[in-house]
């Protein structure tokens, strides 16, 4: 551990922290023959991006390149002085980068499950074992749900595990194909992050543009927490919470009103379902406050107010992504209670593994 931290400056705990990995540091971690085919044969993922970058230092913040010129986030002094000691971060979440997430490959699910663990293995020992702040995600390939467990039954019990994984692609995470995976995340006391990776789909088809990918990202977000709250995953697991990554905010409200029309109406569609989905949000989802719209104080009371609740959202500042999220400026001056909610004590209460 890491016992040269400074004093907190703000008790923040940040949900959405990116450590950042290159295949060969994964090699350690790695049996053959997926070590010889990424390091003898040039494997890579595949990975379709449909955007220009959005910033000179690609998706990174141009400042968070490490000292020595590597990639942002790879290095953990530099975020540690960049982020955790600079902020006064009590915890952060590690989401890792793993890009694409070894459950949105296609094909080759044993390659997949073989990056996941390794994965899961590099930053247990770089990055939770050296700094006490830090809690990780379990990565997995969901594509292997047999595997998934496996995986799960392996590091789930970690202490500084928190959470699994799961990208927001082209698949729907309430379907009961995935349910051994909320099954082995009760047992070990897990939450499912869930983390956007692909963009939005028009009818079918992707966004021509990032501006349209990244202003939508909200819909994305609702699909999920639609599927899984109508596909009675919450019902059957009622352990289980689920912290939606990198979607905002703001459309909560909208979301709630619609679902709980629908369900008046349609409820005979989803007998399962027993309470309003309102309710089952309140309990069950969090969401970031990255990416955060400029609200002012009045604007942001007001999307709490419809909520209904002050617990279900959580700060997250998506380090070292370009569009970071500072402390200081990402939410406006509340009463010193509500800031304590927001920075810190709903993630803690979402958590329970964290101290």
């Amino acid at each position: 551990m890491n016992n040269n931290q400074q004093s907190p400056k703000k008790r923040i705990i940040d949900v959405d922290i990116h450590e950042s990995v290159l295949y060969k540091d994964l090699f350690k971690y790695l049996d053959n023959p997926y070590r010889r085919y990424i390091e003898d044969a040039n494997w890579i993922q595949e990975k379709h991006l449909p955007y220009t970058q959005p910033s000179v230092a690609g998706v990174n913040r141009a400042d968070a390149k490490t000292p020595d010129g590597g990639i942002a986030g790879s290095d953990l002094p530099f975020m540690q002085e960049q982020l955790l000691d600079d902020i006064g971060h009590e915890y952060g979440i590690l989401t890792g980068a793993l890009d694409p997430s070894p459950s949105s490959m296609h094909g080759w699910y044993e390659m997949a499950t073989a990056l996941a663990s390794a994965y899961n293995d590099w930053q247990i020992e770089n990055w939770l074992e050296k700094d006490e702040r830090l809690y990780g995600s379990v990565h997995i390939n969901a594509e292997d749900p047999s595997g998934a467990v496996r995986e799960i039954e392996r590091v789930g019990s970690h202490p500084k595990m928190v959470q699994i994984l799961l990208p927001i692609d082209d698949k729907m995470w309430g379907d009961p194909y995935f349910h051994p995976i909320y099954e082995a995340a009760e047992k070990h006391n897990l939450m499912i992050g869930m983390h956007h990776n692909e963009p939005p789909i028009y009818y079918g088809k992707w966004p021509r543009y990032f501006i349209e990918w990244h202003s939508l990202l909200p819909t994305t977000h609702m699909m999920m927490v639609t599927n899984m709250i109508f596909n009675g995953v919450f019902e059957k697991f009622p352990n289980l919470k689920l912290m939606m990554i990198e979607g905002g905010f703001t459309f909560v409200p909208h979301l709630m009103w619609k679902l709980d029309q629908q369900y008046t109406d349609l409820r005979h569609e989803v007998p399962w379902i027993k309470r309003k989905p309102s309710d089952i949000m309140k309990e069950h989802v969090r969401f970031c406050t990255q990416p955060s719209e400029e609200l002012n104080k009045k604007d942001f009371l007001s999307v709490l107010d419809q909520m209904g609740s002050e617990e279900m959202i959580c700060f997250a500042t998506d380090y070292p992504h370009w569009d970071f999220d500072s402390p200081h400026r990402a939410i406006p001056n509340f009463d010193p209670d509500l800031k304590k909610k927001l920075f810190s004590e709903n993630a803690r209460a979402f958590y329970p593994k964290l101290k």
